[in-house]
C-alpha cells in the first residue's frame, strides 16, 4: 500500500465513529497527547499554536472593551471557598484539595482553583471602597482544575486553560450591560475568527452557573449533531458581594454592595474547531487561526532540484514579508504526495506547489483545503492573490458551518416529535417551553437532551419553532422558545 493511502487509513471514518475520529485527528495532527496524569493532556506545539492564535484574538477584543489582565493565585483556602455555599455545592465533586505541604499537614486545606470567584472576591473587598473605584474590569488567563470523571482531549479534561473575566459595577444595569457585551465579544470571535456560527441565549435556572443570578451562553453545533457550550457570561448580581462584603460608598453617602459579573471561554474551543470543520482527511483550520496559512511543497526532480528550491525560498520570503504565515516543506525523505496528506491532515488552508514546469510558466499551483480546488496563479502579485484566497476560504468555512447549522435545526410541537429528531437526526430542536423544571427534566430523562439556552433573539427563534405557543411537554401556554439538544 502506498504511504499516501496508509496515511489516511490511520484515521477512523468520522461517519462510522465520530469519537474515535476526533481522537485520531488530534493524535495524527500532533495537537495533543495523553499525559501520565489521569484525565490531563499535553498540548503539543501545533495544538498550542492554535490556542495562542485564539488567545491573541480574544485578548485583543477583551482589552478593546476596557478590561485589563491580572493574575490571581492557583490555590484557594478552604475557608474562602466555603463562604459561598451554592458555589461550593456546585463544584464540590470536582474540587482537588491539597492537604500537605512538603512533609507537613496544612493547617487549612487548599483548593486548586476550579474557578476564581472566591479568591478574586476576597481581593475586591480590599480594593473597592468608593464609587470612584468602580467599575473594576479585570480578566485573567490561567489554568484551572476540575476532577472530571469522564474526560476527552480539549473538550473536558482535569486541567485546562481558559480566560475568566471578573468585573464589579455600581448598578445591576451596568452589570447586565457588561454580561451581554462580553457575550457578543465571544460571538464576534467565534463567528469571525473560528468561522463557527453560534446562538446567543439565557440558560435555565437549572443550567445556570452555581451562585449566579443568571447565565448566558453561546451554543455551537458540532458535525455529529451534538451541541457545545462555547462560552458563558454570568450576572452574579450581589450574591458574592454580600458573602465577601464587597461594599462601596456611593455618591449619596450610602454604603452599597457592588454588582458583579464573570465570563469565560476555554481550550474546549480547540475541540469545537476540530469537530465543526474537520473531515476524514483531518483538520480544517480557518486562515485567521492557522499557525501556517500557506505551505509550500516544492516538486524537485534531481536535475532541477536546486532551481526549484531557490524559487521556493524566494516565494517563502516574499509571502512572509507580505504578512502571510508560510512554511516551506523541504524534507527530502518524504514524497510530495505524503506531504500533501500531511499538511491536509494539519488543516493548512492553502498549499502552494511549485516545480520546474511551473517556474517555466511563471506560475504556481494553489490547492484549497476547504474545497480541494486547484488554482493556477501567476508568480507576479502572488501575495495579493493569496491574501484574497485566504479571505475567501475564511468566508466559505463560515458559510459551510452556517449551512450545516441551518440544515440541522428542527422544530417540535410535542416531546414525541422531539424524541424522534434527537434519536434519529440530533441537531438543535426549537420548541416552546413553559418554564417548568419538570418539563425541562422530562426531555433529559427521555432522550438525554437538555435546554441549551433560551435564544435572546426570540423573534428569530419563533420562526424556527412550531406556530402553537404551547409547551412541548405539558401543552400549557408558553412565552419563550428554547433550544433542546444533546451536548458535550
Amino acid at each position: 500500500m502506498s504511504p499516501e493511502k496508509e496515511f489516511v487509513k490511520e484515521i477512523t471514518n468520522r461517519d462510522e465513529d465520530s469519537s474515535q475520529w476526533y481522537v485520531d485527528v488530534i493524535r495524527k495532527a500532533e495537537m495533543a497527547d495523553y499525559s501520565p496524569v489521569r484525565g490531563s493532556m499535553v498540548i503539543r506545539p501545533y495544538g498550542y499554536a492554535i490556542w495562542e492564535a485564539m488567545k491573541a484574538g480574544l485578548d485583543r477584543r477583551i482589552k478593546e472593551t476596557g478590561h485589563q489582565n491580572a493574575y490571581f493565585p492557583l490555590f484557594i483556602p478552604e475557608s474562602l471557598l466555603q463562604k459561598e455555599a451554592d458555589h461550593v455545592e456546585g463544584f464540590a465533586p470536582e474540587v482537588a484539595w491539597i492537604t500537605k505541604g512538603g512533609n507537613e499537614t496544612l493547617a487549612e486545606p487548599l483548593a486548586v482553583r476550579p474557578t476564581s470567584e472566591a479568591i478574586i472576591c476576597s481581593m475586591y473587598s480590599k480594593w473597592i471602597q468608593s464609587y470612584r473605584d468602580l467599575p473594576v474590569l479585570i480578566n485573567q488567563w490561567a489554568n484551572v482544575v476540575r476532577w472530571e470523571k469522564v474526560t476527552r482531549p480539549f473538550l473536558r479534561t482535569t486541567e485546562f486553560l481558559w480566560q475568566e473575566g471578573h468585573t464589579a459595577h455600581r448598578t445591576n444595569e451596568e452589570a447586565q450591560e457588561e454580561v451581554l457585551k462580553m457575550l457578543e465579544v465571544y460571538q464576534d470571535f467565534v463567528e469571525n475568527d473560528m468561522a463557527i456560527p453560534v446562538v446567543l441565549g439565557r440558560k435555565t435556572e437549572r443550567e445556570k452557573f452555581a451562585g449566579a443570578h443568571s447565565t448566558y451562553s453561546i451554543e455551537a453545533l458540532m458535525q455529529d449533531g451534538k451541541a457545545l457550550q462555547a462560552g458563558t457570561s454570568h450576572n452574579l448580581a450581589q450574591h458574592f458581594a454580600k458573602v465577601f462584603d464587597i461594599t462601596f460608598l456611593d455618591e449619596d453617602s450610602q454604603l452599597k454592595y457592588v454588582h458583579q459579573t464573570s465570563w469565560g471561554v476555554s481550550t474546549r474551543l480547540v475541540g469545537a474547531l476540530i469537530m465543526v470543520h474537520g473531515d476524514n482527511r483531518g483538520l480544517k483550520i480557518p486562515p485567521k487561526l492557522a499557525p501556517i496559512q500557506v505551505v509550500i511543497v516544492p516538486i524537485t526532480p534531481k536535475k532541477a532540484k536546486e532551481m526549484v528550491l531557490t524559487k521556493a525560498y524566494e516565494l517563502k520570503s516574499a509571502l512572509s514579508h507580505a504578512g502571510i504565515r508560510v512554511h516551506l516543506d523541504s524534507r527530502e525523505e518524504y514524497s510530495p504526495g505524503y506531504k500533501y496528506n500531511d499538511w491536509e491532515m494539519r488543516g493548512v488552508p492553502l498549499r502552494l506547489e511549485v516545480g520546474p514546469r511551473d517556474i517555466e510558466n511563471n506560475q504556481v499551483v494553489l490547492v484549497r483545503r476547504d474545497t480541494g480546488e486547484k488554482i493556477f496563479a501567476g508568480i507576479q502579485d502572488l501575495d495579493t492573490a493569496i491574501a484574497q484566497l485566504l479571505k475567501d476560504i475564511q468566508d466559505n468555512m463560515l458559510a459551510m458551518a452556517s449551512g450545516f447549522l441551518e440544515t440541522n435545526s428542527f422544530s417540535a410541537a410535542t416531546l414525541e416529535e422531539m424524541e424522534n429528531i434527537i434519536l434519529e437526526k440530533r441537531g438543535f430542536v426549537y420548541a416552546w417551553w413553559c418554564g417548568s423544571e419538570e418539563c425541562e427534566l422530562e426531555a433529559k430523562e427521555r432522550m438525554a437532551a437538555t435546554i441549551r439556552n433560551i435564544p435572546l433573539n426570540q423573534e428569530a427563534a419563533r420562526v424556527k419553532a412550531p406556530n402553537v405557543a404551547k409547551c412541548v411537554h405539558c401543552g400549557k401556554e408558553a412565552e419563550e422558545v428554547a433550544i433542546f439538544a444533546r451536548a458535550y
